[in-house]
């Protein structure tokens, strides 16, 4: 506490960039263009630590520091698989780092620029937009006073036992099914069980009887029953934050479905950061903004997974758009393109609360999922979550309690059923060898 008390606060303010090249005219030059923009942001990363760009600041700003100085407050990071660019500005002063993150997004432009204007002449090759501006920071990053008494806590018995009642008693993740039905007014249709080895593959394994694997099939026979005269066929899968394990719940149960003889495609339509593809170890590229720009269509950007039974559709490049585009009318026909070619249609959007992508798109399908972590996410972001979708009209068809410890006490309500699979399971190999 001692040196929390006597450091100096750090303040953090956040922008963004995204790199793209000139206009394309054929679906060839977009992709290509997509690929140069993600082989030259690992560079400009480099870039925004540099002397050079430091220098252009504090000429700029008339800042009285060192460019070596001023680059040690900058950091900069790639969104994988993107053409993003996260960046960093850390001072004592919050209007000061607002300042040089808000005059790095002109020089940095400026640079690129400089940089890759061809020797003879012309337009720069390369365009940067800032896509997040810099904001003043309310708080200070560090030092982490919070953290600090943690580490405190942990040398008296006394006030760790006071700080675990504590928490206990302000408590406010979602981990009872019942609870949180009554927040979204939705059933619990699924539970699926923290797995390690889907954390690292995320895909389950088909031919399985596995924890997960089940709890897969058991949310698509949950599905398949919520309206058996006219079952959802249009699903958006969303979360209220991220980090919350939509995409994995999204491709699951595609494979799911995919097992059960229906026809399923997959849309990538969280434009800001993809991660089906990835998922499912296609390539990206060109995909869903190709589509909705007019550029590309269903048949030229769609990728068959193993055997085809299910379908992806890529996000495609990041656009500057991504709210307009997916609540567009392009995307309103897209979807009833695709509800006439497929039985089943996943869409992996956005999450709901930190950006309004979502929302638009949700009007426009026959329900939507909702996937929370047990133990992580809030109750009161759950439920403005589901206030937003009522808002624009969407109907959520039930919520995914995702990631739960096996020794949750909710895990005891689905343990029948995991054994059962499996005693049918191999029933059915005991009564192949019979028959042979």
């Amino acid at each position: 506490m001692l040196l929390t008390l006597l450091a100096t606060p750090q303040f953090t303010s956040r922008t963004e960039f995204f790199v793209s090249t000139r206009d394309s005219a054929t679906t060839t030059e977009a992709f290509q263009g997509s690929q140069f923009s993600q082989e030259r942001v690992a560079s400009y990363a480099q870039l925004l630590t540099g002397d050079e760009l430091a220098r252009r600041v504090i000429d700029n700003l008339d800042l009285g520091e060192t460019p070596s100085d001023l680059a040690g407050q900058i950091t900069a990071n790639v969104v994988p698989d993107t053409v993003l660019l996260e960046v960093t500005v850390t001072d004592p002063s919050a209007q000061r780092a607002q300042q040089i993150a808000e005059a790095l997004g002109r020089q940095f432009s400026d640079l690129v620029t400089d940089l890759e204007t061809p020797s003879g002449g012309g337009a720069s090759l390369v365009k940067v937009t800032v896509v997040q501006k810099p904001e003043v920071p309310m708080e200070p990053s560090s030092p982490n006073p919070l953290r600090n008494a943690a580490i405190g806590a942990v040398l008296g018995l006394l006030i760790g036992t006071a700080a675990a009642i504590s928490r206990m008693a302000l408590d406010r993740s979602v981990r009872d099914p019942k609870e949180i039905s009554g927040l979204v007014g939705s059933p619990v249709i699924g539970t699926v069980f923290r797995d390690e080895r889907l954390a690292t593959s995320h895909l389950i394994d088909r031919s399985s009887t596995t924890r997960s694997a089940e709890d897969y099939r058991q949310l698509r026979t949950n599905l398949q029953f919520l309206n058996v005269d006219a079952p959802p066929r249009v699903i958006m899968v969303s979360s209220p934050m991220p980090s919350e394990g939509k995409t994995t719940v999204a491709v699951n149960l595609a494979l799911a479905l995919a097992e059960a003889g229906r026809e399923v495609v997959v849309v990538e339509a969280d434009l800001r950061r993809p991660r089906v593809t990835r998922y499912f170890g296609m390539v990206g590229g060109v995909g869903l903004t190709n589509i909705l720009a007019g550029t590309a269509g269903v048949s030229e950007v769609s990728q068959p997974y193993e055997d085809g039974a299910v379908t992806v559709v890529g996000a495609g490049p990041t656009p500057p758009n991504p709210s307009q585009l997916l609540a567009s009318a392009h995307m309103s026909s897209l979807i009833a393109q695709l509800r006439d070619k497929y039985e089943y249609v996943l869409i992996d959007a956005p999450p709901l609360l930190p950006v309004a992508d979502a929302t638009g798109l949700a009007a426009m399908v026959d329900g939507v999922l909702l996937s929370v972590r047990y133990g992580s996410s809030r109750k009161d972001q759950l439920q403005r979550a589901a206030e937003a979708l009522e808002q624009v009209g969407a109907r959520v068809l039930g919520v995914i309690l995702n990631i739960v410890p096996p020794k949750a006490d909710v895990s005891g309500s689905y343990g029948y059923g995991y054994s059962y699979a499996s005693d049918l399971d191999g029933g059915a190999r005991r009564l192949r060898r019979q028959q042979k």
